[in-house]
């Protein structure tokens, strides 16, 4: 692999961006945001390889459905300005086979996000022009009884913890660069 790329940014309201509509562009799906009331219909991509969603312990088992967990999310940051969700994208080793780049992606999201208490989605994706990428979301999800109208998945807190975010490019790095190299 000759470089390294892992931008990650916030999916803001106030920027006109949705959860669900980054949600179904990442996993090539179509969602319907019951927010708006905004359908989104990604299903002609043709190169998501895979798309998963990954909880912590603490998350109820529903959120493993991508409707559900994302428009919680949007239902629940009611703020115009509300900071919705954090939005990666971390490139894999071409040399890899798919199967080695979605394990890979496994062990990174789980290592930078669930491990951290938080709700990832993520898909690989590959068009075969030797870039292939993970690119997906994640919220923190509250330890609280599941899908009570308290239920609260608040990316605002993450804003709070830059620091996680800059020592995950850290911890990134050298994952992606030795499998590339183990090959």
């Amino acid at each position: 692999m000759n470089f390294f790329h892992c931008p990650i940014k916030i999916v803001s309201r106030n920027k006109g961006r949705s959860a669900v509509a980054s949600a179904a562009y990442i996993s090539g799906t179509r969602l319907e945001n019951t927010w708006d009331g905004t359908t989104h219909d990604y299903t002609r991509k043709q190169h998501i390889i895979h798309s998963e969603i990954m909880l912590p312990a603490n998350a109820p088992p529903q959120y493993m459905d991508r409707a559900t967990l994302w428009n919680s999310v949007e239902w629940n940051e009611t703020d115009r300005n509300a900071q919705l969700a954090r939005v990666f994208e971390i490139a894999l080793p071409a040399e890899l086979s798919h199967e080695q780049n979605i394990a890979l992606a496994r062990k990174i999201v789980q290592d930078l996000f669930v491990s951290k208490g938080m709700c990832a989605d993520f898909g690989v994706h590959d068009k075969k022009d030797g870039n292939p990428h993970v690119h997906g979301r994640s919220c923190r999800s509250r330890s609280v009884p599941p899908l009570k109208s308290s239920m609260r998945l608040n990316c605002a807190s993450i804003a709070r913890q830059r620091k996680h975010y800059s020592d995950g490019r850290t911890a990134v790095k050298p994952l992606t660069t030795r499998a590339g190299r183990k090959r």
